[in-house]
C-alpha cells in the first residue's frame, strides 16, 4: 500500500483534490474529521479542551462549539498551541489505526488529508507528501466567498498558519490550484496516472 499525505494551507483546495483522488481510487482519510472525534463528549479530549478553555466552548447541543473554539485559537497563538497539544496526539493515533486497517483490508492507495501534517511533524508516516498550493490573492477571495470572511479575517487565518513555502519544502509533489476546477482535475489525474498506472 502507498500512503500519501495531502496538505496545504487554508483555502488552497485540499478537499477538492481529495475528492478527485477518491474518484481515481484513493481511500480517503480526513484528519479534520478525525479531529472532531478527538473531543467528542465523553472523551478525554473533550475534558481536556473544557478544562483549558472553559465551559463557554460547550454549545447548546452539549458538544464543543467549533466556531467559538476557532475564534479563541485563531486570535491567540498560545491558545492554538494548547489546543494542538491536546488534539494532535489523539488525531495521530486515529490516523495510524485507520492506515493500519486499510493495509489489512488490501487498500492500494491511502490518502490522508491533513492541513497540519507538517506542523505536527507527521511527514514520516507517509510514503509521499503532496502539497496543494494556490496564489495568495486567489486564497483570500476563496475565503471571502466560501467562509464569508472579511479581507482582514481571511488574512488573519492565513497568517496564523505555517507559510506555504515551509510546507513545499517537504513536498514530493506540488499541486497548483490557482486556476479552474477543470485544470485542477486534469493536473491531479495526470499525476495519478504517472504514479499508479505505469
Amino acid at each position: 500500500m502507498i500512503t500519501i499525505g495531502l496538505t496545504g494551507g487554508i483555502g488552497t483546495g485540499k478537499s477538492l483534490v481529495s475528492e478527485i483522488l477518491e474518484t481515481l481510487g484513493g481511500q480517503l482519510v480526513n484528519a479534520d474529521l478525525l479531529g472532531h472525534q478527538a473531543y467528542l463528549p465523553g472523551t478525554a479530549g473533550f475534558d481536556d479542551v473544557v478544562r483549558r478553555f472553559g465551559k463557554g466552548v460547550i454549545g447548546q447541543s452539549g458538544t464543543i462549539d467549533r466556531k467559538l473554539l476557532g475564534e479563541l485559537v485563531f486570535a491567540d497563538s498560545d491558545n492554538m498551541s494548547d489546543l494542538n497539544a491536546i488534539v494532535h496526539p489523539i488525531i495521530l493515533g486515529l490516523i495510524k489505526k485507520t492506515v493500519e486497517d486499510n493495509l489489512n483490508n488490501g487498500v492500494d492507495v491511502t490518502v490522508v488529508e491533513a492541513a497540519i501534517l507538517v506542523e505536527a511533524g507527521w511527514q514520516d508516516l507517509f510514503d509521499e507528501i503532496w502539497v496543494v498550493s494556490s496564489n495568495h490573492d486567489v486564497v483570500v477571495k476563496r475565503l471571502q466567498s466560501r467562509n464569508g470572511l472579511s479581507v482582514q479575517d481571511a488574512m488573519s487565518r492565513i497568517m496564523s498558519q505555517m507559510p506555504q513555502e515551509d510546507r513545499i519544502h517537504y513536498a514530493d509533489e506540488i499541486i497548483d490550484n490557482s486556476g479552474t476546477v477543470e485544470q485542477l482535475r486534469n493536473q491531479v489525474k495526470k499525476l495519478w496516472q504517472e504514479k499508479f498506472k505505469s
